[in-house]
């Protein structure tokens, strides 16, 4: 039954450490009638892609966020239900309101060596309710916790940003950008014996964008685009990349393969893959190396008895590449680990992943080998110690030892496999014995363990 009353869609909450979304999509228009849970409109983070379903049923009255906008986490998208504006017609809950003047204003801890006249303190304004608490900067401006530690890691002053967000808020975006301009801003280091403030210095101006030639197709870089990009380079800025590789004989797991194939497929609907295999006999092999399943966490190094899987996934059309997460992987035999990997791609590329599907990973396997790569040196998922990349099976002369101890060449199946790992933990002595413990059990698979 359609609902009478007006109902306010919002940006959820997509995560703990996620403020706001951009809208990719409506799959609704104002004026068309929307059942409650129906897939209503999609999202963007830097997280995921997702699907939002609405949360009643009825007619879409309003649309107050149009594709393509960003807008931080409790801000109101649009209406089902009653008149237009019927309710709080308010777009952006965030928004800073007005502040009233208080009784007797608290001074900013931050201060000015000199303050400023009474009549010009004015107290912060309490946050509404179901709007995340913003982060002041030095002349009171208010930008996102995800800004704050955005600028903070890269020196920058959040008041010289300009910003495109309702109200002139800074977005991540808007940081973002700024920092690939490679701009900066000395705002948040004074002169330390200068009598008076020093003027802030006229901030660099961004080089104007190219304009597209004949030819070119221009696209805007989505959150996901932009959240990738940052955390590869925080990656390779963080981290000491060295890559290993191993030469892999699947002879026994081809074998066995097509053996379980006609079985999983017809009783479970599940195709057991060569990185099923894999994946299974990687987390056995984890538990002899902890080093490769653990972080390196400020001064400590953190290891476990349980494995979270990560297995990358590239979305259709290569618009994004997203690792969701196989939970205690360890408790898994090969066909709860080929129905896991089965039922994660699925629900990457159609976008049903919910936040948690993506967090606490604590390794992860990358899979280019299904398009005919047969090498390379994937860049460690963060704060992961190492990543292990698989590549494409191919027929090769291999050369083998007989009964008789003779040599002989032989055709075999041969797959190449790497494990890039952060040398600050992980030495090479230790990964290249994870790699021969792992191609010891590939080589050797039997039954459902190898």
């Amino acid at each position: 039954m359609a609902t009478e009353t007006a109902v306010d869609v919002v940006m959820p909450q997509m995560g703990v450490s996620v403020s706001e979304g951009t809208i990719t999509k409506w799959l609704k228009r104002e004026g068309e009638q929307v059942e409650a849970d129906e897939p209503l409109l999609e999202i963007s983070t830097d997280k995921i892609d997702t699907e939002i379903p609405s949360p009643a049923s009825g007619t879409v009255t309003q649309i107050l966020v149009q594709e393509g906008e960003t807008v931080e986490v409790g801000t109101k998208l649009a209406q089902i239900g009653g008149a237009a504006g019927a309710s709080a017609p308010a777009p952006e809950p965030a928004a800073a309101p007005e502040p009233a003047p208080a009784a007797a204003p608290e001074p900013a801890p931050a201060a000015a060596p000199e303050p400023a006249p009474a009549a010009e303190a004015q107290p912060a304004a309490e946050p509404e309710a179901g709007v995340p608490v913003q982060q002041p900067t030095g002349n009171g401006k208010f930008v996102s916790p995800v800004v704050a530690r955005i600028a903070a890691e890269h020196g920058i002053d959040p008041n010289e940003v300009p910003g495109t967000g309702r109200g002139g808020r800074v977005t991540k975006q808007d940081i973002l950008a700024f920092v690939e301009s490679g701009a900066s801003t000395t705002a948040a280091a004074p002169a330390p014996a200068a009598p008076q403030a020093a003027p802030t210095p006229a901030r660099a101006p961004q080089a104007p964008a190219a304009q597209p030639q004949a030819g070119e197709e221009v696209e805007p870089v989505t959150a996901m685009r932009r959240g990738i990009a940052e955390h590869m380079r925080r990656s390779l800025d963080t981290a000491a990349h060295v890559t290993s590789a191993i030469e892999v004989d699947m002879s026994k797991v081809v074998a066995a393969r097509e053996v379980l194939k006609k079985e999983y497929q017809s009783s479970y609907g599940v195709n057991p893959t060569y990185l099923a295999f894999i994946a299974r006999a990687t987390v056995d092999t984890l538990k002899d190396f902890p080093y490769i399943n653990g972080e390196l966490r400020g001064d400590s190094i953190v290891t476990r008895k349980f494995v979270n899987l990560g297995i990358a996934v590239e979305l259709a059309e290569g618009k994004g590449l997203i690792v969701p997460v196989i939970r205690n992987a360890e408790t898994m035999n090969l066909l709860g680990i080929a129905k896991a990997i089965a039922d994660l791609a699925t629900r990457s590329r159609e976008k049903k992943l919910v936040p948690d599907d993506v967090a606490g990973g604590t390794f992860t396997i990358t899979n280019p080998g299904g398009y005919g790569t047969f090498h390379g040196t994937p860049v460690i998922n963060q704060p992961q110690s190492a990543i292990l990349g698989t590549y494409a099976l191919v027929k090769r002369p291999w050369v083998i030892t007989d009964e008789s101890g003779s040599d002989a060449i032989a055709i075999k199946p041969i797959m190449n496999i790497t494990l890039t790992y952060d040398h600050r933990l992980v030495d090479g002595a230790y990964a290249g014995r994870f790699l021969r413990d792992l191609r010891a059990r590939l080589e050797s698979w039997e039954g459902d363990g190898g």
